[in-house]
């Protein structure tokens, strides 16, 4: 499928010349920035999403660790410890 995008003279002028010193087309730049723009969105969408389904399910169920519960495992995970999740409760 054949898509064209409007761009003004200055991008296409930087474009032209990041293509040029990564030895590559533009063509090629443009669809490489378009992939990673695609799939950071897909990625910042899936994590709101993600964000949406817990609060729900805490909602329903009320089940949750505390700040100090989760920063003392954090904690201990950084210090290289082998330490557990902490237990859910209401």
């Amino acid at each position: 499928m054949a898509v064209s995008v409007k761009i003004e003279d200055s991008m296409r002028e930087r474009i032209h010349n990041l293509a040029n010193a990564r030895q590559r087309s533009s063509h090629w730049i443009m669809r490489q920035a378009i992939q990673e723009y695609v799939e950071r969105e897909e990625k910042r969408q899936q994590f709101h999403q993600d964000a949406i389904n817990s609060w729900e399910k805490y909602q329903a169920d009320g089940l949750h660790v505390t700040h100090a519960e989760a920063d003392q495992w954090l904690a201990k995970l950084e210090a290289g410890e082998d330490a557990e999740i902490p237990q859910c409760h209401q």
